[in-house]
């Protein structure tokens, strides 16, 4: 308890909340001292919970506002942090707060343990400007607060855990980071070098970004964006903005936030070779669920560490204890609302870091409120730098006319957003390469005849279906391509490798894409052509034309088109809206040229503008609609709904789970057998979960189950690990040209291959 103590509280010195951190750490585990707890340990009886008892002395003790804060956290370090009060939450598990304390005696004390005096200053997020706060702005920061008390003690409680039984078993553990992150700039900085003198305008002005985010790294942390056109060179200016501004500022980590899963293994190989340090780097994102390993042995329950302890090594979560952490959207922003131990663990990291969201405009938009929240408690309270880093920066500045008390602001006293581009419009005009034409309505004949005509051509559409369809009118020509999430990211990389050697050497390329392609890839045509999306999805369709402005000024071309309404061919239900708003704005002649800051501009006050708080705040929690509006209604008594919140806050609807594809004389992208073998026979998988990662491909997760009872997949070591391990069993359901396809789980033929 003492060593959990400590440790909790060296993780909130980051934010002033040491105090009220080392009270939980010495008190989370009162309860084993129980008479019932020691008779379990010593096999006598049955499991008896404990993590009640210390929650109980904290809120009689401590008071009303610091008691059930710690209260909270004291409860729920094994089975999350609970609701305040029953809210009829249809996701409920977790006994409420107000219950556990209710039924739990004043708890025995034994005479060496020594019980603190309440906190004596406040800790730092309620600093001075606190008292100007609003209500909504409270209620969030003191659930916040909650949360990242929790994550101090969870994550202490788990090292501690680990630590005591390596010492018991004689073994090391091999955990953290000893290199040193002036000796990563330093390793950048020769990276950067690298690349000599600008020989192009466009190497030129990628060179003016990044020197021009260099000088930014003085100023004091806080909000800032970087607003720079696609192919303006913002992820290693962004990158080597943050590493400057940790080391000024003493800020301990870089944590990089990526919208989309295919792109974050070639984002954190980028930053590897520019590092030259695989180990600074960690990779987190949801290929599989490490969470659900934990908790899947018979007998074991929520508030049960097994007698021997091992179960809370058994979970898997990392606590993002590198300097450059590389994770998703969904994991980010999932992570800041959750209530289980799990998730929560790593919370702690986020304060003093700098946390670059690349892609900025693909923050959910029915999550807006909560999620701009968010990022604003993390720079006001917690030390963060925020970074927005997009070449389409939403209009979520009240100078745009966003109007919800969440919106940012670049005249805020207190919290002020700066950029770091060098005058974003001027960068605008000087990095045009594109002309973009709405040519209307297009169907599939119109549109092959139309690519046909072309040597070297990208197709970017909005559904997997519909690029299928397209590939497959396409394929007797000669040079066509298709990438999509149904191929492994292994698959993606050689297609890549191959379609740029072929753009290089003037062989013909016609590639079908879904909307993969446009975030991150390093690719050139001369034309694309985009069915008509959001202004920010044609903005990053236009970043694959004339990339490196090898074409001049406008010699790229790239064409708006309507695929129309047949199934298959209109966008997904989220993403009609945005296509809606983006041929409104194309329609007025002021804003005919989309990939204007004007247009931008206009597109995201159109997408936010039109909506009432209730659609930027969503989430369903319980009976309330909204985060938000939960969070003020339990601020009175602190009786903040943390369990239906996590439930509530979901950024993809749709569950997509992996399923493993296994290299066979037919699979070329597939695992090794080799690989797989390891699996079958492995006492622990990790390592070889991270190795699976690049011959993953994920799909709805009814399909999954589907594909399981009708025997086209197979679940590898269910018994230990659940369901994380699925394996594609008929191998026909992959194509080497379009990857795999699961509507039927009898498909026997390549050649019969259907959707």
């Amino acid at each position: 308890m003492r060593e959990v103590a400590d440790l909790a509280a060296k993780f909130a010195e980051s934010f002033g909340g040491e105090e009220g951190a080392r009270i939980a750490g010495l008190l989370h585990d009162l309860g084993k001292a129980k008479p019932e707890f020691q008779a379990y340990l010593r096999g006598l009886r049955g499991s008896e919970p404990h993590a009640a008892a210390g929650a109980k002395l904290c809120a009689e003790r401590y008071g009303e506002q610091v008691g059930r804060i710690l209260a909270f956290c004291i409860a729920g370090h094994h089975t999350g942090i609970a609701n305040g009060v029953a809210d009829g939450g249809e996701h409920n598990r977790i006994t409420p707060l107000k219950d556990k304390l209710a039924s739990e005696p004043l708890p025995f004390v034994p005479n060496w343990l020594t019980i603190p005096d309440r906190p004596q200053r406040p800790p730092g997020p309620f600093a001075a400007e606190w008292t100007s706060a609003g209500p909504d702005e409270k209620a969030f920061a003191l659930a916040f607060f909650v949360r990242m008390i929790f994550s101090c003690l969870v994550d202490a409680d788990f090292l501690a855990t680990e630590g005591f039984y390596a010492d018991a078993e004689g073994r090391e553990v091999e955990r953290g980071w000893t290199g040193d992150v002036s000796a990563l700039k330093q390793t950048l900085d020769r990276h950067m070098l690298g690349f000599g003198v600008p020989k192009t305008e466009v190497d030129r002005l990628r060179a003016e970004v990044l020197t021009a985010a260099r000088a930014h790294a003085p100023d004091k942390p806080g909000l800032f964006t970087l607003t720079v056109p696609t192919g303006g060179g913002k992820t290693l200016s962004s990158l080597s903005f943050a590493l400057d501004h940790a080391l000024r500022h003493g800020l301990r980590r870089v944590v990089y936030v990526i919208p989309f899963t295919s792109i974050i293994e070639q984002t954190a190989a980028e930053f590897r070779k520019a590092l030259n340090d695989d180990d600074a780097i960690l990779e987190h994102h949801s290929s599989f669920d490490w969470e659900g390993l934990s908790l899947t042995k018979k007998g074991v329950g929520d508030d049960d560490e097994g007698r021997d302890g091992v179960e809370k090594l058994r979970l898997a979560a990392q606590n993002w204890d590198r300097p450059i952490i590389v994770t998703t959207a969904v994991q980010f922003f999932e992570s800041l609302f959750a209530n289980k131990t799990s998730r929560c663990r790593k919370l702690h990291n986020l304060a003093k870091s700098v946390i670059v969201l690349d892609e900025a405009q693909t923050l959910p938009l029915k999550l807006l409120r909560p999620c701009l929240a968010a990022l604003r408690e993390l720079a006001r309270g917690y030390g963060a730098s925020v970074v927005l880093c997009t070449a389409t920066q939403p209009a979520i500045l009240r100078e745009d006319g966003f109007k919800p008390a969440e919106a940012l602001s670049r005249e805020c006293p207190v919290l002020p957003v700066r950029e770091i581009a060098p005058n974003p419009r001027q960068l605008y005009e000087k990095l045009r390469r594109v002309r973009v034409s709405n040519v209307g309505a297009l169907d599939d004949a119109a549109l092959v005849q139309r690519l046909l005509s072309q040597d070297q051509v990208l197709c970017i559409v909005n559904s997997r279906v519909h690029a299928r369809e397209v590939f497959d009118a396409l394929t007797p020509a000669e040079g066509t391509w298709h990438l999509s999430t149904s191929m492994t990211a292994m698959h993606r990389r050689a297609f890549l490798t191959q379609i740029r050697s072929d753009l290089k050497n003037g062989r013909p390329v016609r590639l079908i894409s879904t909307s993969l392609v446009e975030a991150g890839v390093d690719i050139s045509f001369p034309v694309v052509y985009r069915a008509v999306a959001g202004i920010d999805s044609i903005a990053q369709a236009a970043g694959r034309c004339n990339r490196n402005g090898e074409l001049g000024t406008d010699g790229g071309q790239l064409f708006v088109f309507d695929p129309g309404e047949a199934l298959g061919r209109r966008p997904p239900p989220e993403l009609k809206q945005f296509a809606q708003t983006a041929m409104s704005v194309m329609a007025k002649p002021e804003h005919s040229d989309p990939l204007t800051l004007d247009a931008v501009r206009a597109y995201f006050g159109e997408l936010f503008w039109r909506r009432g708080d209730e659609q930027l705040d969503g989430a369903k929690v319980a009976q309330l609609p909204g985060i938000m509006r939960a969070l003020r209604g339990g601020q009175p008594r602190l009786e903040f709904p943390f369990e239906s919140i996590a439930h509530g806050f979901c950024v993809i609807e749709t569950a997509m789970v992996p399923i493993i594809i296994e290299a066979t004389g037919k699979v070329e992208f597939g695992a090794p057998k080799s690989l797989i073998a390891a699996l079958r026979h492995a006492d622990r998988p990790g390592g070889i979960a991270r190795k699976l990662q690049q011959f993953l491909v994920n799909i709805p997760a009814k399909a999954r189950l589907k594909l399981i009872a009708d025997g086209a997949a197979e679940i590898v070591r269910e018994k230990e690990f659940g369901d994380q391990f699925v394996l594609l069993a008929n191998v026909d359901l992959y194509d080497a040209g379009r990857g795999l396809s699961w509507g039927d789980p009898t498909l026997r033929s390549a050649e019969s291959l259907v959707l």
